[in-house]
């Protein structure tokens, strides 16, 4: 029996099986204004995907304006934000913006060149199982409400995060199943191919990525034909729609002016192709003025797009008829390298990494732990970032003249995938107890810039001394499709990004994977082609890398003099609230008393940081005499304290007694305690037993041998 909503629309409701659990998606229940909506469930997480789509192209612009965001919703997770001032959601979190990106990521391609119609779309997390991440049923919510607005988009698209559990993949995995996972990858695809996918990885080798690749487009399947059956019972109409394409007759003018300036003269390297090309324009316009007249200011634009379709056609042309690249490169050839370390004098670490044009210097900050990021999402397990890398590339590195702002969504992007590239060789916070601030400030930009971000932030860290436990580095490749023909090319520059089919970014050790970014630009690619696309670039990580350790082998020894000096001890967890005491008034004063910082973590690991070591040893030996816990056969300087017929009683530890028998007191026999021993007296003594009670024995004479 169907249901009515109260606007007298039947709601549609359609279910299929998704990796074990129920997926369903519903209709006409919420979001009646809407262009479309759709309401998916799976599990405990429910998801509203709403589209709005514009009802006549936007005039003036030359890209497809086209939004997709994800609203974190904190009631999802039965949350109230963490901050003491700001409880409504406001400004979404870095990692919000990055999961809007990465739905947007393959869903874009899949609408037709010249589509100029607004599209805005929204996935609203609603409620949120905490059992796995919403990420891939937002993009199947998303995709279904793309479907039913009858919008040219090419889909259904659905993805799948998926994690190594064992020797099996999995999807939907759990947190603890994720953190144990040697992989964490999520792949988006159409029914026929892959068209986007973004990993991080802990040296995994190229054929486990392409094995997961494959079994995650089988595992998607069942949400793909399910939006195709919600779409055939919807009865979904196409909407109308112009295209804005350039003019053929145009285009015919632009390749025939062009035939004879095209093809080798063109090959040169960077910068001077650019240059070669910059003049070109402007003498293609120039002509094309004296031939239309003023009439030209109206049509400049349609004759300027024309202008670089003949260009992308030409570096295509000479990567398939003549395997060169139009800087002259070979297909696998990467352009010239150059790296400094220790650049920047007061800097804890720097770095300035070059390869062709595109420059990244880095800048590494070393701090205590206690400046890790608390990480405030409506996720459950949020946690705090002791790593953060940060990425800038303002308009200058671009040539152009651009406000300075804040970041956008490609500069979060490409700083978290630089990011993600290290995080498996840092070492743990027990062998080094800093908080570590990765800045990468793009100088020249010619592609693969979050390659050199990867790239100069390896070096930094080694010219700041963190110990990673693998260099890593990263190379940009693309992919050219002729027919059937794959043309795969090492170290991409902007021609060939702007000209190809692909572009995907791979960062690794020598050992394996720890990052890839993939972004197709047409319609999928099936896993062998991508299998290919990796193998290729293995070399290329270990031609870059070797030329990085060229410039520094091994992290340095030693930290600048110009970072904080950090030890730690680990103490019992209960003995935490000793160090701290009544309303923090012990950890208070050690601080005060030593200006030392002191961190403390749940684990009982305790930081403290000072610019002398001097007050680093004094905070931490105030600290061990807190926490310490009595160590048979160690010898201590204790007080005594009482004084018995039988004995005395020698404090050795705050709040911790030992008894010196009569007998232990010396070699030679003692008739009295008093006549060795006076109470307030500092004497050595050994710590020989434990009793079952607690009690400490403690021996004089077996200190003093």
């Amino acid at each position: 029996m169907s249901t009515i909503n109260p606007n007298g629309k039947e709601i549609i409701s359609v279910t299929t099986d998704l990796c074990g659990q129920p997926l369903t998606l519903e209709v006409n229940r919420v979001g009646f204004r809407t262009s479309a909506s759709v309401l998916v469930r799976y599990g405990e997480t429910v998801v509203l995907g709403t589209a709005m789509v514009g009802k006549k192209p936007m005039s003036g612009m030359d890209y497809f304006p086209l939004s997709i965001d994800y609203e974190e919703k904190f009631y999802a997770a039965g949350k109230i934000s963490g901050s003491r001032f700001i409880k409504r959601e406001g400004r979404p979190s870095d990692e919000a913006i990055l999961i809007g990106r990465l739905i947007d990521r393959p869903i874009r391609p899949l609408f037709p060149k010249g589509y100029r119609q607004e599209v805005q779309t929204v996935a609203s997390v609603l409620s949120m199982d905490p059992n796995f991440r919403p990420d891939a049923i937002a993009m199947i919510a998303i995709s279904s409400a793309l479907m039913l607005t009858g919008a040219p988009f090419d889909g259904p698209v659905a993805g799948l995060r998926v994690a190594q559990v064992g020797d099996s993949f999995k999807a939907f995995a759990t947190p603890e199943e994720r953190e144990e996972s040697a992989l964490d990858l999520v792949v988006a695809g159409i029914e026929s191919g892959i068209t986007m996918v973004e990993a991080g990885a802990n040296e995994v080798s190229e054929d486990t990525v392409a094995d997961a690749l494959a079994w995650a487009h089988e595992a998607l399947q069942p949400a793909i034909a399910l939006q195709k059956e919600l779409v055939q019972k919807v009865g979904v109409e196409p909407l109308s729609y112009e295209l804005v394409l350039p003019n053929e007759e145009i285009q015919v003018t632009v390749d025939a002016w062009m035939k004879d300036k095209l093809g080798e003269d063109l090959r040169r390297p960077y910068p001077e192709r650019n240059e070669m090309v910059s003049v070109l324009r402007d003498q293609f316009h120039e002509a094309m003025l004296e031939k239309l007249g003023e009439d030209y200011d109206d049509v400049r634009g349609e004759y300027d797009e024309a202008f670089t379709m003949a260009l992308h056609k030409d570096v295509r042309r000479g990567i398939v008829e003549d395997n060169l690249r139009p800087d002259g490169r070979k297909l696998d050839e990467i352009r010239v390298l150059s790296s400094e370390i220790g650049i920047l004098p007061r800097a804890h670490g720097s770095s300035l990494f070059t390869r062709g044009l595109t420059q990244g210097m880095n800048i590494v900050t070393l701090a205590p732990l206690s400046y890790a990021q608390i990480v405030d999402t409506m996720e459950v397990n949020d946690g705090e970032r002791r790593y953060m890398h940060h990425y800038n590339a303002p308009g200058y590195t671009v040539g152009e003249v651009r406000r300075l702002g804040s970041p956008g969504r490609r500069e979060i992007g490409h700083g978290y995938l630089a990011e993600r590239a290290v995080l498996p060789v840092l070492p743990s916070q027990e062998d080094f107890p800093y908080a570590i601030r990765s800045v990468t400030e793009i100088m020249s930009q010619n592609g693969s810039t979050s390659m050199a971000a990867t790239c100069s932030s390896v070096l930094a860290l080694m010219d700041a001394g963190v110990p990673l436990k693998a260099p890593v580095s990263g190379i940009a490749m693309g992919l050219m499709m002729d027919g059937d023909t794959p043309y795969v090319l090492s170290d991409i520059a902007d021609a060939e990004d702007f000209a190809g089919d692909m572009d995907f970014k791979v960062t690794g050790t020598e050992k394996g994977i720890t990052a890839i970014q993939m972004d197709m630009k047409v319609h999928g690619l099936p896993v062998e082609i991508l299998r290919q696309a990796l193998t290729k670039a293995k070399p290329g990580r270990a031609f870059i890398l070797e030329h990085m350790l060229s410039t520094i082998a091994t992290p340095r020894t030693s930290l600048s003099p110009y970072a904080p000096r950090i030890e730690k001890i680990k103490i019992n967890p209960d003995k935490i609230g000793a160090v701290i005491g009544k309303g923090g008034e012990v950890i208070n004063k050690i601080t005060a008393e030593t200006g030392a910082q002191i961190d403390i973590k749940d684990d009982g690991l305790i930081t403290v940081a000072a610019a002398d070591t001097t007050n680093i040893e004094k905070a931490i030996n105030w600290i061990k005499s807190l926490t310490e816990e009595p160590e048979v056969g160690k010898i201590y300087e204790g007080k005594v304290v009482t004084i018995k017929d039988f004995g005395a009683f020698v404090n050795i530890m705050p709040g911790i007694d030992g008894m010196v028998h009569i007998s232990q007191l010396s070699n030679e026999r003692v008739e009295k305690v008093e006549d060795v021993l006076h109470e307030g007296q500092i004497v050595k003594v050994k710590l020989t037993g434990i009793d079952e009670r607690g009690r400490l024995s403690l021996s004089i004479k077996d200190a003093e041998q």
